[in-house]
């Protein structure tokens, strides 16, 4: 028989002494030094999330026919696929950059273009950016309050709907929780992987809704900034490291396009002079600022990118 000891935490659950879990073990059960409860709890949120965000999910059909578009024309050419174009042509591109497209069009061009492969991606970012979340709270403050951002997270109404769309907010939500979860364990650590690791997540949001994912930015850095381990000067410049991650991460997209003459690329939907750069300081810029809808080629059923959506739609039904 084996004796049984507290583990100390304020839940006073027990474990069998002596008992070492491997990674399997730790990853179903959790880690030894946890309530017994708060895994089973866990794997329970994710479940419920699961349940949610994929029950009837062919109900919505295409979703967002706009973005539906530009991930049908990702599988028909490569061309459109980069460039996030609304139709096969790349005459045009949605007003918005291409990363959240690129993760639905790959799974539409390995099991086939239809509501299942464009919207599974959304459940399965909505799922992980829960479990995310979870593992970020618990590490700063226990299981209990992990557990509750995971279940707050899961039940907010707005939460449902865009796991349930192919708008790209889901997954510029994941990203924004990977790069808080890489944060704080910079800040427990101190070592600059994780930092660098957060900037690259920061990135990836900027390539999935531009400046919206430079939200949080300033309270990722200010948070490593107080309490980062390293003395002040050293975390100085591993925030300066961190920061030409978060610049090669957000800008490579952008200044390839914008490189590339404006006679062999789409025109960009939603600027004034067919640029990027005029999208990101216009329309996805100070345009969300001031109220600025979306000008010249990029206004959802405006010119050839309104025909391309039409003609999308009609044929899809």
């Amino acid at each position: 028989m084996s004796a049984t000891v507290t583990t100390g935490s304020p839940e006073g659950a027990t474990r069998p002494s002596g008992v070492r879990r491997g990674r399997v073990g730790r990853f179903l059960l959790g880690p030894e030094s946890d309530p017994v409860w708060a895994r089973p709890a866990l794997w329970a949120v994710l479940a419920l999330a699961a349940v949610l965000y994929a029950w009837g999910l062919s109900r919505s059909g295409y979703a967002n026919t706009y973005y539906s578009a530009a991930v049908k024309s990702g599988t028909q050419s490569w061309k459109a696929f980069f460039f996030g174009s609304l139709d096969a042509g790349s005459f045009i591109t949605v007003d918005k950059p291409p990363m959240a497209l690129w993760v639905m069009g790959l799974f539409a061009r390995v099991i086939e273009f239809g509501s299942w492969s464009l919207l599974l991606p959304q459940v399965v970012e909505g799922v992980a950016a829960v479990a995310l979340l979870y593992a970020t709270v618990r590490r700063a403050f226990g299981p209990a309050a992990g557990l509750l951002a995971a279940v707050v997270l899961t039940l907010t109404p707005i939460t449902v709907a865009i796991n349930r769309d192919d708008n790209p907010d889901t997954l510029l939500v994941l990203l924004l929780v990977a790069a808080a979860w890489a944060t704080v364990r910079a800040i427990g650590d101190g070592r600059l992987r994780w930092l660098l690791l957060a900037a690259f997540f920061v990135g990836c949001g900027f390539n999935t809704k531009m400046l919206q994912a430079f939200v949080a930015l300033p309270a990722l850095a200010l948070a490593y900034l107080l309490f980062g381990p390293p003395k002040l000067g050293r975390r100085v410049l591993q925030l300066l490291a961190a920061g030409a991650v978060l610049l090669v991460s957000a800008g490579w997209w952008m200044t390839v396009v914008d490189l590339i003459p404006a006679s062999r690329r789409p025109y960009i939907g939603g600027s004034t002079d067919g640029t990027v750069w005029d999208l990101v300081i216009g329309y996805n810029g100070l345009g969300r600022v001031f109220g600025q809808d979306g000008p010249g080629g990029g206004r959802r059923g405006a010119g050839a990118g309104g025909d391309a959506f039409r003609e999308f739609a009609r044929r899809a039904g």
